[in-house]
């Protein structure tokens, strides 16, 4: 019996989960996902754990009743692509996927501590509080979004977050392991590789009265701090409910920017871009998680900066390489 579950294990919060559950001594490890024809097993390279299994194995395994009891489950295998189209896709891989592995949980007296999403919030016109009233009155501005709202409505409806399980509505994570996820790599990510090959980074244009051009802002977070929030909850079984994962700080674009220029010791050159169509009226200008409600749930541990995130990864990963 394992003593852990990380579903997308070898996506990019997940394999972090993994890796740091390793630095703990903890390598009891059943990691689940659908490697598929990316580049996602690199991730696994160098981590320890019991067995792999891949998803949709891992569901019929579900539905049959015939996986271990483990000690807790970590969620985070979904679609994040917040393009992909394919409505029916997303309301089954991040809906219903996610509900069954829950009920289970519930049934068998497993920790469920699953990835609910920032982009719940929509375009943030009615704030970004986490409070159990607010979230049914939350609009998302694409499926992905509202795929992940279907989950947090349906565990709020059933009253398993008041009691029972954790969701963590992560805003813009950046960090190690995220190459394979192509165009929604963060935007660190993306920047450095632009700065490598073309010595400047390319950003979306504003097209709202508010905001210049990349003024527009973000709560980033770094991985290491969503890893850590997550252990905290498997450490921490008294403590449920739906709770932001971000810096509480937003940040501008060129604030990102200009702190990968600094981790690569070179002067900043940004140009500005046109957005593309099918996106300006999807875009969220503001995000700002409220982390109110995650630090009365005793999570006190202080998260880390902009700049020291993005140094940290820039050059003990991205440049380590």
């Amino acid at each position: 019996m394992s003593k852990y579950i990380v579903t997308g294990g070898a996506g990019f919060i997940g394999s972090n989960i993994v890796a740091a559950l390793n630095a703990r001594g903890e390598d009891d490890i059943l990691v689940v996902d659908r490697l598929g024809k990316d580049e996602k097993w690199k991730n696994l390279v160098g981590l320890q754990y019991t067995d792999y299994i891949e998803g949709d194995e891992f569901r019929q395994a579900i539905h049959q009743d015939t996986l271990d009891k483990v000690s807790a489950v970590f969620h985070m295998g979904a679609c994040s692509a917040t393009t992909e189209k394919d409505a029916s896709y997303l309301a089954d891989n991040n809906y219903r996927f996610t509900r069954d592995l829950c009920e289970w949980s519930l049934r068998n007296g497993v920790r469920f501590i699953y990835a609910s999403s920032g982009a719940t919030y929509g375009d943030g016109a009615l704030g970004y509080s986490d409070e159990d009233e607010v979230t049914p009155t939350l609009k998302p501005l694409n499926m992905y979004g509202y795929s992940k709202q279907m989950f947090d409505l349906w565990a709020l409806r059933n009253g398993v977050l008041s009691e029972e399980i954790v969701g963590l509505k992560f805003f813009n994570v950046y960090g190690p392991r995220e190459d394979h996820k192509d165009d929604m790599r963060s935007v660190v990510n993306k920047a450095f590789g632009q700065i490598q090959k073309e010595g400047l980074v390319k950003l979306f244009k504003s097209y709202h009265p508010d905001y210049k051009d990349g003024e527009q802002v973000r709560d980033f977070v770094y991985v290491k701090d969503a890893v850590d929030v997550c252990l905290y909850f498997a450490e921490n079984r008294r403590v449920s409910g739906l709770f932001n994962v971000g810096t509480g700080k937003s940040r501008t674009w060129v604030d990102l920017a200009r702190a990968v220029f600094a981790a690569m010791g070179q002067e900043p050159k940004i140009e500005f871009v046109e957005m593309p169509e099918h996106l300006r009226g999807k875009y969220q200008y503001r995000t700002e998680a409220d982390i109110a409600k995650l630090r009365r749930a005793g999570y006190e541990t202080p998260m880390t900066s902009l700049e020291d995130g993005v140094r940290d990864y820039v050059q003990n990963w991205l440049l380590a390489r």
